[in-house]
């Protein structure tokens, strides 16, 4: 049979190989986090006809006739483009903006993907659209210590934060000179205890022939003197184990500001809002005002992401070929930033892809074409004998 006819065939086969690499990503064209692959040919074996011959003194060498046997498919390659971003405002919903994996585990097995479509389950626990558990660091009391494995992001519904007793407080402002002697002006400030208990802490500034006096009611007292109007050192108060400074305040005319401005206790709290940051860390808000590290999302980085394996849901599993993953944050090692409330749209090119359309159905003819000419010098040939 003619060489010709089953160069047809591997070309038809080639060409339908495209199509359907082709055909797939317009189909993923609106798939989060797709990344497009392209089919790539080589040719197969060649018959070597006559072999090359060195130069001779009275004649020049020749050089080697082969015919080619046809056209396979070298493999099929991954696009690791970056995607165009797509607001969506959920705040589950996270992109990587550069290279690196999230990290999900789906039943035994650990699974790579770029597709950051996430929410909550009902068991507080961050997962895929399948199902599938985000993998990262559960903080200890805020922090997330050096070297810990990988577990489920959990987000701990009803969590608090203890409460912090009241040790230091500060007062600014401005005391007005031109009180008269005697003259009283009263500030108060809530403190906290160890167990979260409130109280007053209440300050009594009384203006005497120096300056003020400051006195809290239970012993604690403190004297003031300024000139032009500057407190000539520091100067502060002891009330029931709370210092309160007192270095800020000032002494010009006709302005009365003085206040106690802060104190650093805190009641206890609870867990009432949530938010992820750009290095993927969930920070809670409590409802005593404090944030505290809850969690952080890990990434993982590999060596070579075309030898992943695609493993469906827009999740891939490493092979010999793609190396180990190594594991980090955003933003560091090399991994990309996380943006919440962002996903990554496929990076599928619709012009490119068409394009592709065109030239796999041409190829794919032109290959048929060789067929039915190979047939017709068949039929000639078997057309000799009558």
């Amino acid at each position: 049979m003619l060489r010709s006819l089953y160069a047809g065939i591997s070309g038809l086969r080639s060409h339908q190989t495209m199509l359907d690499v082709t055909g797939n990503n317009i189909a993923n064209v609106n798939t989060t986090g797709f990344k497009a692959s392209a089919a790539q040919f080589q040719d197969s074996l060649s018959q070597l006809i006559r072999n090359s011959t060195l130069p001779q003194q009275n004649a020049g060498g020749s050089n080697p006739a082969q015919v080619g046997l046809g056209v396979q498919v070298a493999g099929v390659s991954t696009n690791f483009a970056q995607g165009a971003p797509q607001a969506t405002g959920v705040p589950t919903d996270l992109m990587i903006a550069g290279d690196g994996f999230f990290i999900v585990r789906s039943g035994a097995e650990t699974l790579y993907t770029r597709n950051g479509g996430f929410s909550f389950d009902t068991s507080g626990r961050l997962v895929t659209a399948d199902g599938a558990l985000v993998q990262g660091w559960t903080a200890q009391n805020g922090v997330i210590t050096p070297g810990q494995g990988l577990g489920d992001i959990v987000l701990p519904v009803g969590a608090t934060v203890p409460a912090t007793a009241t040790t230091s407080a500060r007062v600014t402002g401005n005391l007005p000179s031109e009180t008269a002697v005697g003259g009283q002006l009263v500030r108060d400030i809530k403190v906290y205890d160890a167990e979260g208990g409130s109280s007053m802490l209440r300050l009594t500034f009384t203006r005497t022939a120096g300056g003020w006096d400051v006195a809290d009611g239970a012993g604690g007292a403190a004297s003031l003197t300024f000139t032009d109007g500057r407190q000539p050192g520091a100067s502060s108060l002891v009330s029931g184990g709370v210092t309160v400074d007192l270095s800020a305040i000032t002494g010009y005319a006709d302005v009365s500001t003085v206040a106690i401005t802060g104190q650093d206790g805190k009641p206890a709290g609870s867990l009432s809002s949530y938010a992820l940051s750009d290095d993927g860390s969930l920070v809670g808000t409590f409802s005593n005002g404090e944030s505290a590290v809850l969690a952080r999302i890990a990434l993982a980085g590999f060596l070579n992401p075309g030898g992943l394996e695609k493993a469906g849901s827009s999740q891939y599993r490493p092979s010999v070929n793609s190396g180990q993953p190594t594991i980090g944050t955003a933003g560091a090692d090399g991994m990309g930033d996380i943006i919440s409330g962002s996903l990554e749209m496929s990076n599928v090119d619709l012009s490119q892809e068409f394009t592709n359309l065109i030239v796999a159905q041409r190829g794919f003819q032109a290959n048929a074409r060789i067929i039915t000419t190979s047939d017709e010098v068949l039929q000639e040939l078997t057309n000799l004998k009558r």
